[in-house]
């Protein structure tokens, strides 16, 4: 278990939109991946964030989770 300060907070919106809530403030049902992108991979062989928001993710959604995720780890 690790502090939900130090993981990235991916977002199901109520327009059903995945994705990546860097405030860890917005509105939607969240699931948290530690900051590695390996973790998103591990998420997407896995089908973890499948599970967690009870939908299938199409892979274009995990390509743009993947690009945002390089982008705000590289911002931090």
């Amino acid at each position: 278990m690790k502090n939900k300060k130090d993981m990235m907070r991916v977002l199901r919106t109520m327009e059903v939109m995945i994705i990546l809530d860097t405030s860890g403030k917005k509105n939607g049902r969240g699931a948290y991946l530690c900051m590695d992108k390996e973790c998103l991979l591990k998420a997407r062989k896995n089908k973890g964030l499948e599970r967690s928001f009870k939908m299938s993710i199409p892979d274009e959604i995990y390509d743009r989770l993947e690009k945002e995720f390089e982008e705000n780890a590289h911002g931090s």
